[in-house]
């Protein structure tokens, strides 16, 4: 899926790299015992250590380092045994220690692969450079007093795992599904909610254009966007821009810059800094990180069944196209629910309602899926009935927009409401004929060999039953009483 840019000089390819911060699902911070929970009253969830007091120690979280674990395992990345945390120096308001406990040199978790699935169908793999842990920093907030900046601390120490992609993206659509997938794997670990407009997920871009086949030029970083159209936006802003810079007989400079969301455009926030303006060295405090392989494989003896797994599942056993596939493995609580409809039944006739009925109630109403007020053990039942031949397929869609508004139960409605399909033939009968002694020109035509009238009869009949008749004796006994 490469994006090209039509230039005055030709076409130009977009280079695209991230930087993913995900913060840990933990109830403890990185090197603290404080509390991580979003939204808690500012600095109320400080330790000493978080707020950088003098002769405070850092100690490792170590179910911190298992969620890292388990995430690279779920990128298929190689687990270091031996890592090391080291300083990262740099001065923000926010940031008490005047330094970022992180990872350089010897991260936790090494190359791996992520897998796309491309919209044609056709699949893209982008590398993973490295996965290291580091300690998030505050949060400055500006908008609180017209004179000063004040200063939440609670984020400060929360374990982030900062994954970094290969410049394999080429499009700002890859880097959209590329997030998306990324974000999905994350969540079916539990490593990270993946929220990113609380601010636990959000991404620095790096942004290259060249010439197809050139190697790669200066690049610029976009720093901390937290929604995936944002990163989209920005990257397409900002290869306009390298272009426009290139062609005009100028150098773009590598620097990090900002995007502008109302604006629509990037600008130049800093020039970029190289490893050695952050002077890393390793953190006094903390020993190297020694874990053995017997850990790696207790933890990834515990893995869950992942995405692209549930997937070739769902298409091997259950026979589901590879697009209804992966729709519903794209997100865990998903996947769970189309299984607990799927169980017993026809699995792709649960597949379309909960794709075709579902999502679209779903999306109308701009709800998740926790939020649906439709159970999967509701959904289930009302395809039960369908199956039966208890109710119609149309009469299936009326009962399941009440139990959208009223969170019903479905064999209830069609109860109190008369809903039940009529499948005796005798009372069918009835009506096919009172419809056909009705309209005797369209009959006629029946009989003179036109058969698309026949379904102008269907529809009457149905209008007549108020939907409950069974569509196929309908049908039969039309092509009975007209054909013949």
């Amino acid at each position: 899926m490469t994006y090209l840019i039509q230039g005055d000089t030709g076409d130009w390819e977009v280079v695209i790299g991230l930087e993913v911060h995900a913060q840990v699902v933990s109830g403890a911070k990185l090197f603290s015992s404080a509390a991580t929970a979003f939204g808690a009253e500012p600095n109320t969830q400080v330790s000493l250590v978080d707020a950088a007091m003098p002769g405070m120690l850092p100690v490792i979280n170590g179910f911190c380092v298992e969620q890292a674990v388990k995430t690279g395992l779920g990128l298929k990345a190689k687990i270091n045994l031996h890592s090391v945390f080291e300083r990262k120096n740099y001065f923000y308001a926010d940031l008490p220690q005047g330094y970022q406990i992180s990872q350089y040199e010897y991260p936790v978790v090494g190359e791996g692969t992520v897998t796309l699935d491309l919209e044609d169908g056709s699949t893209h793999e982008v590398g993973i450079e490295r996965l290291h842990m580091e300690q998030d920093a505050g949060k400055s907030m500006h908008d609180q007093d017209p004179r000063r900046s004040f200063i939440d601390l609670n984020r400060s120490g929360v374990c982030l795992m900062e994954i970094v992609s290969k410049p394999d993206i080429r499009s700002p659509e890859e880097a959209g599904i590329f997030l998306r997938k990324l974000r999905s794997i994350l969540r079916y670990l539990g490593t990270c909610d993946g929220n990113m407009e609380q601010g636990s997920m959000r991404a620095d871009v790096n942004v290259s254009v060249r010439k197809p086949g050139e190697d790669l030029r200066t690049r610029a970083e976009i720093k901390n966007v937290n929604s995936v159209r944002f990163i989209m936006q920005a990257i397409e802003h900002e290869a306009e821009r390298q272009v426009e810079v290139w062609e005009s007989g100028g150098e773009v400079v590598q620097e990090t810059r900002l995007f502008d969301a109302h604006r629509g455009e990037t600008r130049s926030m800093r020039a970029k800094e190289f490893a050695h303006d952050y002077r890393y060295f390793p953190d006094p405090d903390l020993l190297p990180l020694d874990i053995n392989q017997a850990y790696v494989d207790t933890i990834e003896e515990k893995l869950p069944e992942l995405p692209d797994d549930k997937k070739q599942r769902f298409m091997d056993e259950l026979g589901l196209s590879a697009y209804d596939a992966g729709v519903l493995v794209a997100e865990k609580e998903t996947a769970d629910y189309f299984e607990a409809v799927a169980e017993g039944r026809d699995s792709k006739l649960a597949a379309n309602w909960v794709i075709s009925n579902l999502f679209g109630h779903l999306n109308a109403a701009g709800k998740s899926i926790s939020e649906s007020p439709v159970s999967a053990q509701s959904l289930g039942q009302l395809l039960d009935l369908l199956k039966a031949d208890t109710i119609s397929g149309r009469i299936a869609k009326n009962v399941f927009e009440i139990m959208f508004e009223t969170g019903g139960d479905p064999e209830t409605i069609v109860e109190e409401k008369g809903l039940k399909q009529i499948t005796d033939t005798g009372a069918i009968e009835a009506i096919v004929d009172q419809v056909i002694a009705d309209n005797p020109d369209q009959a006629q035509q029946v009989r003179d060999g036109n058969d698309k009238t026949i379904g102008w009869f269907v529809g009457q009949v149905m209008k007549a039953s108020q939907g409950k008749a069974n569509p196929q004796v309908v049908n039969k006994l039309l092509s009975d009483k007209l054909k013949t």
